[in-house]
């Protein structure tokens, strides 16, 4: 786990609801864009999309499409 998702980490138990909201929106963007450049990665080592759809536990469409244009 990096520094930022340790702090985002911490911060997303805050006792104030709207500070751990903000926090978990922030840990969801970064997760993003951590899958993203996963995805992009296997695929740049010539992986499958339904390889791929089995390690996120999704369908190859739903992997496909979302990633499938980048």
């Amino acid at each position: 786990m990096t520094d930022a998702m340790r702090t985002l980490t911490a911060e997303a138990g805050d006792e104030n609801p709207l500070a751990a909201l903000h926090a978990v929106a922030r840990m969801r963007a970064e997760l993003d864009r951590h899958e993203a450049a996963l995805v992009r990665k296997a695929r740049n080592l010539g992986m499958s999309w339904p390889i791929i759809a089995t390690a996120l536990g999704v369908t190859r469409q739903a992997v496909h499409k979302r990633y499938g244009k980048a």
